[in-house]
Formats: C-alpha cells, structure tokens, sequence
C-alpha cells in the first residue's frame, strides 16, 4: 500500500495514494488538481548513513566502516517530489545521491534486527544532495532542501533486494540493488535505535552507490527503487 500527504487548500490532508488519487477518510483528493504531493512523513530527523556501498568506498576512497557510520539532516532539508532544488550560492559542486529511507511508525527504542519491520511504516526514496567542495559533513549536507523525499510511502516490500537506478537528465547515473549495502537496513536501524530514541515519522537513510557527477541547474533528477517509486526533482538557479 502506498501511503502519500497532499497540500490542498484547507491544508495537508495523509491517506492511500492510488493511480494519481489520494483516499482519504474525509473524501477522494486528485493529485495535481486538488493539491500537491508533501513529503510522506514529518520527521523529527533524517538518519542519514554514508560509506554503505563498496563501489561508494572505492570511488571516494574511504575506508569500509567497522559499524554504520551516520550524520543526521534536520527537517528544514527536506523538499517534495518534483519540488525545485534550488543550487545553493555557497557551491560549485553539487551532486544527488539516489537512497533508499525507511520511515518510522513509533516511538522506539533499543530494537533488535529481528523487531525492525514491527516499528517501521513503511520505505520511500530520498536524494542527499551534498555540496561536495563544504568543509565538514554538516556543511556539505544539511542545509535547506538537501533532503527531497518522496513520492509517497510504500508498505509492503523488502527492502533488501530492491533494483535502483537514478538518471539525471535522462542520463543513467547510478545503477545498483539493496543486497549489496555493508549494513542492511535491519542492521541500521537496530544501530541507530541503541543511540537515538527514534520518533514516528523520523526517517532512515541506507546510503548511495556510487556516484558519478555533478549537477547544474536545468537538470532533473530522477530516482528509482523498484517497487517503491521514482522521486522526481529538478535543479534551479537561487540567481
């Protein structure tokens, strides 16, 4: 079921998104007509984990992690689906990185591997847009609208063997599936909980495969996890 938030004129309105249309227990909303799609949660936080792509390791030559290694976006970052990402005047080299995010369904804390589909709603796709030439990872990627998200929420599907593919302007730039992750999203989200009592609608990024490329304005970013969705963003200039 995928599960999606539409601003309308009366304000956000959250159901079951089917086909364009939005089900909710007030009435039937259509999407682009009654309102647009909002980011599906509202996070306290994004968990965001990098390094978790071998390929990633090797392109940026890190060293593989011995545990997950994580940095957090506030919730100013996130941004729609098909929402502009505006290019920051601060860079001259902003890239996308295609991630698959779980999100949170409760109040949880300390959870075991094995209880982590019990307190997760569901998955969605978020981009970590990173200024790369930013000193510091907080710099790089935290600041406004570095977090789009979206479409909607699915939940019913596996998150561990999922296809991706993320094309920017129509150029195929990644390419990878889930199973290869050093930490699986079970794993990660076990991890974070023995450190952060995590909230409903906090959302958990796994990391990127590698990432080939830069983006400018007038491009358009596209990401797919197959079986949950393509988020859809373009890049505009701040000028």
């Amino acid at each position: 079921m995928r599960l999606a938030r539409l601003l309308t004129p009366e304000g956000p309105v959250s159901g079951r998104y089917d086909d364009g249309t939005l089900l909710t227990d007030d009435g039937t909303y259509e999407v682009g007509r009654d309102g647009r799609l909002l980011p599906p949660c509202e996070p306290s936080a994004l968990y965001c984990v990098g390094r978790n792509y071998a390929e990633t390791l090797d392109q940026m030559e890190y060293e593989r992690p011995e545990e997950p290694d994580f940095f957090i976006k506030p919730p100013t970052a996130l941004l729609a689906h098909e929402q502009s990402i505006p290019y920051p005047d601060f860079t001259d080299e902003l890239t996308y990185a295609g991630e698959l995010a779980a999100v949170v369904d409760e109040r949880c804390r300390n959870v075991a591997p094995e209880e982590v589909s019990e307190v997760v709603r569901g998955y969605t796709v978020m981009n970590d847009v990173d200024a790369l030439d930013q000193p510091g990872r907080t710099a790089r990627k935290a600041f406004d609208a570095s977090g789009p998200l979206g479409p909607w929420m699915e939940t019913d599907v596996d998150p561990t063997g999922i296809d991706m593919w993320t094309d920017v302007s129509g150029e195929r730039r990644q390419e990878a599936n889930t199973e290869l992750m050093l930490f699986g999203p079970d794993e990660v989200v076990s991890y974070l909980s023995e450190r952060f009592t995590l909230q409903p609608g906090d959302v958990i990024a796994f990391g990127s495969p590698a990432n080939p490329g830069l983006v400018e304005p007038g491009d358009e970013v596209e990401i797919t996890y197959e079986g949950v969705g393509t988020l859809r963003n373009d890049v505009v200039s701040t000028e």
